[in-house]
């Protein structure tokens, strides 16, 4: 099975605990039995690995969210790299001609299309396999999943199946209806279009090289800043007339909200809180190391993270966005492909990080034009490289680089230290990286 999963977002509907770099997708809040906690990313990757586990999983995402996946899945994930966003059909287009011309995919193979964060069972996933197993057999040039609807919602497009077989032809799309036209629509057996498809590679290269002039990926790649903007469905959906839908009447949360999210929490805290007997269907989720007390609330979520804090009526934080587009601030916490930083403290002429290094792992060797930088080891041993030299460190050595001097650090066990950098113009654009020679 080849499986593309689509990483996108903002990061602005979960603020603070997301943002440009961490989406939702990346926050860990689903508990495992063994205490340790999960991303929907991770959930998503294990369930397709216990459904098939020969799977071939591609993440098609921007490039400020690689770093990420790697941190969270590991280096054996595929990885279709955005140069920048251009909306669905772009990036589809891009990660099939990744799956055809990097990876060496036969072009009669099937693929399936569906976002990195459903909240689902495994039946799901074996529908997944149905739907490429159904595009490979080439009765459409598309199958759909349609997603058996549960309430009128407002939130999702329909689809109208010509009847109500499991597999049947589409009729019709139906943009996002008010909750009256939802009712009709489900009156006529309509489903909801939750953005999962399949297709035999061989149709979605030749519609790519119909609508967009390019000779293979790396052309592709090379251009897709000067792409025109737009989504799939538009692009291809909507005017395809070999395309069928299978009713899909299984588990699934779209999962983009404070309150559909605190739904799915299996505890009413994650991290430090205390919550009084007087509360009433409140969620906590504090990553500030510092104690949250709740007393009296009902109906209410609180989320506290380095990026800032939010205390808001369930309802309500539904509509958190056009607040979150107000606030300016850098990124105060980030998940990399070697471990993760979090900012402490910032000054003008000075910024304090704590970074946690993962075992086995180490930062790229770079150097800076504009500041001096200062490592403090508090946990853990390594070695650091500074202009060539290697040096073993542990708890409590104090390492200084000036502003030009070549500097990494490769962590042995895992390895956590304060980094102060100074100096009048600190940037994350004053890096220059160099190969390392061990």
């Amino acid at each position: 099975m080849n499986i593309v999963l689509l990483s996108g977002g903002s990061g602005k509907r979960l603020w603070p605990l997301s943002n440009d770099i961490r989406s939702k997708q990346f926050i860990k809040i689903f508990k495992l039995e063994d205490g340790r906690y999960e991303s929907m990313v991770q959930r998503v990757y294990r369930q397709i690995r216990n459904v098939d586990s020969g799977a071939r999983i591609t993440v098609a995402t921007s490039k400020t969210q690689v770093s990420a996946i790697h941190n969270q899945l590991g280096d054996g994930v595929g990885i279709s790299v955005e140069p920048c966003r251009r909306d669905t059909f772009p990036a589809i287009v891009l990660a099939t001609a990744y799956l055809h011309d990097v990876q060496g995919i036969d072009p009669e193979e099937g693929v399936v299309v569906c976002p990195v964060d459903p909240y689902v069972d495994e039946s799901y996933f074996a529908m997944l396999k149905t739907l490429g197993q159904q595009a490979e057999k080439g009765e459409a040039n598309l199958v759909l999943m349609g997603i058996e609807p549960t309430y009128p919602s407002e939130k999702y497009g329909y689809i109208i199946p010509e009847n109500k077989d499991i597999i049947s032809k589409v009729s019709t799309f139906k943009e996002k209806p008010d909750i009256k036209t939802a009712e009709t629509y489900i009156a006529q057996g309509a489903l909801w279009n939750g953005g999962v498809f399949a297709y035999k590679m061989s149709y979605m290269l030749e519609k790519a090289h119909e609508l967009i002039d390019f000779t293979d990926y790396q052309d592709l790649f090379a251009k897709y800043e000067t792409l025109t903007p737009i989504s799939f469905d538009y692009a291809v959906a909507e005017k395809e007339s070999r395309i069928q839908v299978i009713r899909y009447g299984g588990q699934w949360k779209d999962l983009g909200t404070w309150n559909t999210l605190t739904e799915s929490m299996e505890e009413s805290a994650i991290g430090e809180a205390v919550l009084n007997e007087k509360c009433e269907n409140v969620h906590v989720l504090n990553e500030l190391g510092i104690p949250i007390l709740c007393m009296g609330l009902h109906d209410v979520i609180v989320s506290a993270s380095p990026e800032g804090i939010l205390v808001s009526d369930k309802i309500q934080s539904s509509y958190i966005k056009p607040f979150v587009d107000k606030i300016d601030q850098q990124i105060m916490f980030a998940e990399k492909s070697w471990g993760s930083f979090r900012v402490l403290d910032v000054e003008d002429e000075s910024l304090t990080i704590k970074v946690t290094l993962n075992a086995g792992h180490s930062m790229n060797y770079h150097s800076h034009k504009n500041r001096d930088e200062v490592w403090v080891v508090v946990s853990g041993r390594g070695r650091t490289i500074v202009d060539g030299m290697e040096q073993v460190v542990h708890t409590g050595e104090v390492i200084t680089m000036q502003a030009g001097c070549r500097h990494t650090i490769l962590a042995d066990t895992e390895l956590k230290l304060i980094e102060v950098q100074l100096g009048k113009e600190i940037s994350v654009h004053d890096k220059r990286k160099y190969p390392l020679e061990q």
